[in-house]
């Protein structure tokens, strides 16, 4: 995930949950599974798309998705 984001990019548009709160999840609430960030965020939890990159079938793909923050940060607590 090298590209930055502002905090305030919306990862899930269905839910409106913004890439700082799923920071925010995963930081200070522990978040460390898909099914953690959806229970406490809600974020992809209607139609999916933001969750992998394979799993969006949207016109306009996402430029990032829940999967890939919460890799960053597994990888980076290793």
């Amino acid at each position: 995930m090298s590209r930055r984001f502002e905090h305030a990019y919306e990862v899930c548009s269905c839910r409106h949950v913004s890439l700082g709160e799923i920071l925010y999840a995963i930081q200070e609430k522990n978040a460390k599974t898909l099914g953690d960030i959806q229970d406490l965020t809600d974020a992809g939890t209607q139609c999916r798309c933001c969750i992998c990159e394979e799993g969006d079938f949207g016109k306009v793909k996402k430029e990032l998705y829940c999967e890939e923050i919460l890799n960053k940060f597994n990888k980076g607590n290793r």
